[in-house]
């Protein structure tokens, strides 16, 4: 009874609760503080190492007017032919020697291997005094391979120099930008090999590990690199709208117009034009989307409801295989079936039919049909998030109103269906940030003289503009403002949805 009527007597206090919480405080000395700032630059440095070798600016390898100045240091040591693009009749007539360049070739591409090498041992960084000191290390040997790289670029601008080549053919120069490179490896190299000796001693039998944090980080690493170079990088492109550039020339001032394709989009009546029809076949094609994206949902609905698993999994499959199946192939089949000799076609003249009709000419009902073949291949793929979200809801649900006597389609009315709108939400708003952007492959293949009028949406019309007719400028510029209505539309939704459902969706 004393024990009850005193029910803390033995109970630990608060505060020796609270401190058996706290996490024991790891106190770091001067030297591992001072370490600890020195591995900030160095990963600092591999960052700017590895970003320089993606711009054409800073490209050590233009050792020659020849070769072309809208290469990088990567696509110079990844792909040869774009290298000697220009250079062919310099080697035919034995002007140059051609091992200059597989010898630039070949550092180009050792540059890349020795950044990689040091990403791997900033990343080593992270980790405990054993894999800093061994990571450590492992940038020293990147920063000493990419050295010897960059003598081997020296070495190549050297053969083009010596006296039996006609250099005037070539006009060999050395860019600055090596001394660049030079010095950030050789920063990099003094800063790794000071690191070994600042990591602390390490302690007997100790092993090589990481915190979650920092390795959950390096998990999704990739995912941002890749992120970086397809979708971040391109921007660089941005560029060719204040240009007049042409397609294989060089970017120089000379050729700077500022914003005179800009105003030229809305000045010239042709192209103001045509960017009013194509803006309407975009908005029109994006709007019947919208319209129809219930569809997914409500066939995932009625595919959930399927109790025989075989035949469920069967129409799940059939569905969701033509997602896989490229759009040129889509139109074969289109063409198969649709064209003068198709199937349709070939069957109305065994009933007697004296004429034939090529449906795929037809301007007749053109964005109903890019609709009915856009869902047709997306269906059973767009269901998938619906079918993931319909087994993640709870079954005591559906079990408590078959209690109270609801039938199937009042389990799917009150029970399936609201459990999927806020998922059927948050796509749709994404849906409607994406409205300028609704793809290009499908218009492109089924696109002809007949119905481009119909079915040129602006995606298609700034390839055309920019492959078809040249004008990179005037692409670029459409591209940039489609980019900035997108990224506009999704924080209007956004705003939108935590407004009215108060959830955001970025």
């Amino acid at each position: 009874m004393a024990d009850i009527a005193n029910p803390t007597e033995h109970a630990p206090s608060s505060e020796s609760v609270i401190g058996a919480k706290k996490k024991p405080t790891v106190i770091k000395s001067p030297r591992e503080k001072a370490a600890d700032k020195v591995y900030w630059v160095v990963r600092l440095f591999t960052i700017v190492n590895v970003i320089m070798m993606f711009f054409p600016t800073f490209n050590p390898a233009k050792i020659s007017d020849q070769i072309n100045k809208n290469l990088s240091l990567f696509t110079c040591g990844v792909s040869y032919s774009s290298l000697v693009t220009n250079l062919g009749r310099s080697f035919t007539r034995g002007w140059v020697p051609e091992d200059a360049f597989k010898l630039l070739n070949a550092s180009c591409l050792i540059i890349i291997a020795a950044a990689v090498v040091l990403i791997v041992g900033g990343c080593m960084s992270l980790g405990n005094n054993k894999m800093k000191k061994t990571g450590s290390l492992v940038a020293a040997v990147g920063a000493v391979i990419e050295l010897c790289s960059l003598f081997g670029i020296y070495r190549s601008y050297n053969m083009l120099t010596a006296p039996e080549v006609k250099a005037e053919k070539v006009n060999p120069v050395l860019p600055g930008m090596i001394w660049v490179y030079m010095a950030i490896a050789v920063l990099l190299l003094a800063l790794s090999v000071l690191l070994i000796f600042m990591v602390p001693k390490l302690e007997v039998g100790e092993v090589m590990e990481m915190a979650p944090k920092f390795r959950l980080f390096l998990m999704m690493l990739p995912i941002l690199v890749l992120a970086f170079v397809f979708c971040y990088l391109p921007l660089f492109g941005w560029r060719y709208a204040f240009f007049d550039y042409k397609s294989g020339e060089t970017l120089t001032m000379e050729k700077f117009v500022g914003f005179k394709w800009f105003t030229q989009l809305f000045q010239n009546s042709a192209t103001r034009n045509d960017i009013v029809r194509v803006i309407k076949n975009t908005l029109a094609m994006s709007a019947l989307g919208i319209l129809t994206s219930w569809v997914p949902m409500v066939f995932a609905i009625f595919l959930a409801e399927i109790k025989n698993t075989h035949f469920r999994r069967i129409v799940q499959t059939f569905t969701t295989i033509p997602n896989f199946i490229s759009w040129v192939l889509v139109y074969a089949i289109a063409l198969a079936i649709f064209s003068t000799d198709g199937f349709i076609n070939t069957l109305l003249t065994s009933m007697g039919h004296s004429t034939t009709t090529n449906y795929l000419l037809s301007t007749s009902h053109m964005w109903l049909k890019m609709l009915a073949w856009g869902i047709w291949k997306g269906l059973g793929w767009s269901a998938i998030i619906y079918i993931a979200s319909i087994t993640g809801i709870d079954q005591q649900l559906y079990e408590a109103a078959t209690v109270d006597g609801a039938g199937r389609f009042q389990k799917m009315w009150y029970i399936t269906i609201p459990e999927l709108i806020p998922t059927y939400m948050v796509l749709l708003l994404m849906s409607i940030a994406n409205i300028l952007s609704n793809g290009m492959d499908q218009y492109l293949v089924f696109s002809n003289a007949v119905n481009k009028d119909s079915i040129e949406v602006l995606d298609l019309y700034v390839y055309n503009l920019g492959i078809g007719s040249g004008l990179i400028p005037m692409s670029t510029v459409i591209g940039m403002i489609k980019s900035v209505i997108s990224v506009i539309l999704l924080f209007s939704a956004n705003g939108i949805s935590k407004l009215v459902r108060g959830e955001s969706i970025v």
